[in-house]
């Protein structure tokens, strides 16, 4: 059974660091015989260039339907 976990990288620095949260997320999951499924939402700056919102719907909802979210570097 997946477990799915929506991955805000952000702006500025976020994408550099959530990018490397997912790979040692990942690595733990193969020791601990666990299984995420990252999927990836916009916000922040990036959001609004293209969606014309920080915070857009599909991003709420993505979170909702989620088990977790990864929260990047937001300007």
């Amino acid at each position: 059974m997946s477990t799915r976990i929506v991955v805000l990288a952000g702006d500025g620095v976020g994408p550099e660091v959530t990018s490397a949260a997912v790979r040692v997320l990942e690595q733990v999951s193969v020791r601990h015989a666990l299984n995420p499924e990252f999927e990836d939402a916009l916000i922040g700056g990036a959001a609004y260039d293209a969606a014309g919102s920080p915070l857009p719907d599909a991003t709420v909802a993505a979170c909702k339907a989620s088990k977790g979210i990864l929260l990047g570097a937001v300007g």
